[in-house]
């Protein structure tokens, strides 16, 4: 028997992938299912292939870890926040590699163009083993006024991630969405 894998648009994949992590989240799939997905996501990429299941818990685990985060920078004033232990370190080193990236509003060009990514590739692996799960993907705003949505949001690794909202935090970016938020309560 011959095996087709079944292409999906890239545009198509990330709206099913996104409306699914987000009508029900990792809850829906009860006590045991939510266990069985965090010891799936625990084994090594080569173990799965192209497993569209895995491409489903990974957006969901991605769109949880956006919402946890939004929520907080909502809630708390961001230049307060504390993201891992190594903030200092990777704030000194995103600002000594990219001094003119503007945080405030991404391009994402300046993530995935081909030359963007031979600058990040050092920058991220100096933090292997330092960062837990320093490569997986997340979400990341492009425009820090603004919350997550299709057209703000870009796939990034977790420590592109923490660079830019570290400096963000840091810098007063993220101070307009807190803002908002208070100014609505």
């Amino acid at each position: 028997m011959l095996y087709r894998k079944r292409t999906i648009p890239q545009k198509k994949k990330k709206i099913l992938l996104i409306e699914m992590a987000s009508d029900n989240g990792l809850a829906s799939l009860g006590p045991e299912g939510a266990s069985a997905a965090a010891h799936a996501l625990s084994l090594p990429a080569e173990a799965y292939g192209n497993d569209p299941r895995l491409e489903v818990m990974w957006a969901m685990k991605a769109y949880n870890h956006a919402e946890v985060y939004f929520n907080l920078i909502s809630s708390v004033d961001p230049k307060f926040l504390k993201l891992t232990k190594m903030d200092d370190k990777i704030y000194s080193s995103f600002r000594e590699t990219f001094k003119e990236l503007n945080i405030k509003l991404l391009d994402p060009e300046d993530l995935k163009s081909e030359e963007a990514k031979e600058r990040w590739r050092p920058f991220c692996n100096q933090f292997e083993g330092l960062v837990e799960d320093f490569n997986y993907g997340t979400l990341l705003r492009l425009d820090c006024e603004k919350d997550y949505t299709e057209e703000n949001t870009i796939f990034a690794t977790r420590v592109q991630f923490f660079a830019v909202e570290i400096a963000r935090n840091r810098e007063g970016f993220n101070e307009t969405v807190y803002k908002s938020k208070c100014s609505k309560s």
